[in-house]
């Protein structure tokens, strides 16, 4: 045999099929080879490769799912911003980490227990209960994917899961673990608190000039003057371009005429509304009014008052059913109805006040109308206009020089740091753009800057025109504003001791109230004060549980400027019942907490000790990104 093989290679047919061989490496991919990967491999785990189609296929469809979790579709290269590629890929190591160990276990599945897994999937059960080949087809489509594929990858899973199940599927949780958890999430204690403020405090004096330039020199970068900036503005937009004055009288009128309505308050009804659980019921009503009785008599005989049958005042259109609408609108002022057969309800109305059509007069509105006139003719200049200034600027106008070229207005505002604010610490006004104040801190003197979209339909262009870099300020120029530092560090410090005092006081044994009562104070408390919640503020409730009962800690309150005194008066933790429902749900979670860190270690081990490798240049062509 080997002879005769030895014999056919020698022959010239051969040694051609042997060439094209080479030649086909040399083309498609021996260079791959060398490097450690395949051209289609995105990563590897020992031997079991994960192919660049898995990752693209896993990667679109965790970017589909968190697109249609924020409402609209994600490209490949935003996704990465979201670190999606890196968690697609560590869900395929992993799932490659177990096949890498089902192989070398020698584990597999028999047809026909794969065939009952598919059946026994609820995703592919139908109407009728069993299996339904035609939501596999739906599935298929949906995914994109064979129907081959989907078998070998529910086989996967399978033995993934023979693996899992031999590694955590025997673990539970202690008893002790869900018993201290238990009493660690559901214990709630009690407290009694003092609440200081500057009020319990002698008034801070003016510091002399020493002790304040002293202040200020440890301090002198929190009143370090930040970087400002200087810009031009140019606006273009509707209402920027709008010249009402070029809007005729007639044009006006007209349209106050077209638009009348819109300048008309319909008529609008004060109601009262009294509804009826049964029609029997509502021909009773409607019996007693017939006879005498007030509407006012009847709603006290039915214990309502003015809130539980006062509709407001409406317009016709303001009733959602018509039939009510219409009645209320038959009826004069202070007159009942009779039953009304209401859309929910049986009813029967009372109008009190009638409020009757309002028309605003043409000159109360001419200029509103000459305005919005205005406005809606310079619409159709503004897109005509802005590629006109885009060529000005591409020819290396300046705003000033654009400005006067097209008759338009460049603004230029205070300086502002990067917050929006003055050198006074006032919010500079500027023009609600999304990225002005970024974007001029991110250019500089003499550069073109793309125009930004202001509001629906302008155009904003900005130009820095000077820097003022940040600088230490003399004490002359923040001197009210150091004075107000140290005076409020001074009462921070002396909230400080007096706190300290009082909650020596307390451990040593005096009673808060009689200490409340010196400071001219009130006692305050709070029960049922958990690890998760509390009026108080967290850093309250992480001193209520620092210690046994009796503790007594200080904190700062959740205003500022105040200190909390505060003493554990009470603990109290629910008895442990492991059957108990919420036990029961507790011990569920932790359960599959433990055995899913069980499991991942197990798969780390594996990735440790199997090795993985990934093909970088693979994944960023996926993305879309270059490679570092």
């Amino acid at each position: 045999m080997l002879d005769a093989l030895r014999k056919g290679a020698g022959t010239w047919v051969a040694k051609l099929f042997i060439a094209l061989l080479v030649l086909s490496f040399a083309v498609w991919g021996i260079a791959d080879i060398f490097r450690g990967f395949g051209r289609n491999v995105a990563a590897t785990v020992g031997d079991t490769e994960i192919s660049v189609f898995q990752f693209d296929r896993a990667y679109r469809r965790d970017l589909d799912a968190l697109g249609r979790q924020i409402g609209r579709p994600l490209t490949t290269t935003e996704g990465a911003q979201f670190g999606i590629p890196q968690q697609t890929l560590g869900k395929l190591v992993a799932e490659a980490a177990l096949d890498e160990t089902a192989d070398s276990l020698g584990l597999g599945l028999s047809d026909e227990e794969l065939a009952k897994l598919i059946h026994s999937d609820p995703a592919l059960i139908g109407p009728t209960g069993t299996y339904d080949r035609l939501r596999l087809g739906q599935l298929l489509r949906s995914n994109g994917i064979s129907e081959d594929e989907f078998v070998l990858e529910r086989q996967a899973q399978a033995l993934r899961q023979q693996i899992a199940q031999g590694v955590s599927g025997g673990m539970s949780a202690p008893a002790a673990y869900l018993e201290a958890l238990h009493a660690y999430q559901s214990e709630t204690r009690s407290l009694d608190y003092l609440r200081l403020t500057a009020a319990q405090l002698e008034p801070v004096a003016d510091p002399d000039d020493a002790t304040l330039t002293a202040y200020y020199d440890e301090q002198k970068d929190a009143y370090r003057a930040p970087e400002y900036r200087k810009v031009a503005l140019l606006e273009l937009s509707p209402e920027s371009l709008a010249r009402p004055e070029n809007v005729s009288d007639e044009d006006v009128s007209a349209e106050y005429e077209r638009t009348k309505d819109g300048y008309t308050d319909p008529e609008k009804r004060k109601v009262l509304q009294m509804t009826f659980t049964s029609r029997e019921e509502a021909e009773a009503a409607a019996a007693k009014l017939a006879s005498g009785t007030t509407f006012e008599d009847l709603m006290a005989e039915r214990n309502l008052g003015e809130q539980d049958v006062a509709l407001g005042l409406m317009a016709r259109t303001d009733f959602l059913d018509a039939a009510l609408g219409d009645a209320a609108f038959s009826l004069s002022e202070g007159e009942t109805s009779g039953l009304i057969d209401g859309r929910f309800a049986p009813a029967i109305l009372k109008v009190t006040e009638i409020a009757p059509e309002h028309a605003k007069a043409f000159d109360d509105v001419k200029d509103e109308i000459r305005k919005a006139l205005a406005t809606e003719n310079a619409e159709r200049e503004v897109l005509d206009l802005m590629g006109e200034v885009e060529d000005a600027r591409a020819g290396g106008a300046s705003l000033a020089e654009v400005a006067q070229r097209f008759q338009l207005s460049v603004t230029t505002p205070a300086a502002f740091d990067a917050t929006g604010k003055d050198d006074g610490d006032k919010t500079v006004d500027l023009p609600q753009v999304e990225g002005l104040v970024s974007g001029a801190f991110e250019s500089d003197v003499g550069v073109e800057n793309d125009p930004l979209q202001l509001g629906s339909r302008g155009f904003l262009w900005y130009e820095v025109t000077e820097v003022i870099p940040a600088r230490e300020r003399e004490l002359s120029e923040v001197r009210q504003r150091v004075i107000d530092g140290w005076k409020a560090a001074q009462v921070a410090a002396r909230l400080d001791e007096l706190a300290a005092d009082v909650a020596k006081r307390v451990k040593d044994g005096a009673a808060m109230t009689a200490i409340a009562e010196e400071l001219g104070l009130t006692v305050q408390s709070q029960e049922g004060v958990s690890r998760s919640a509390s009026a108080l503020g967290r850093e309250a409730v992480q001193a209520v549980f620092s210690g046994p009962v009796g503790t007594v800690q200080t904190v700062a309150g959740e205003n500022d400027g105040e200190r909390l005194v505060l003493k554990v008066t009470n603990a109290s933790v629910p008895a442990f019942f492991r059957e108990a429902d919420g036990i029961a749900g507790l011990e569920i979670q932790l359960t599959r907490q433990l055995q899913d860190s069980m499991l991942n270690q197990y798969v780390v081990h594996i990735e440790e000790t199997a090795g993985v490798k990934v093909n970088q240049a693979g994944i960023a062509q996926v993305i879309g990104t270059p490679v570092n």
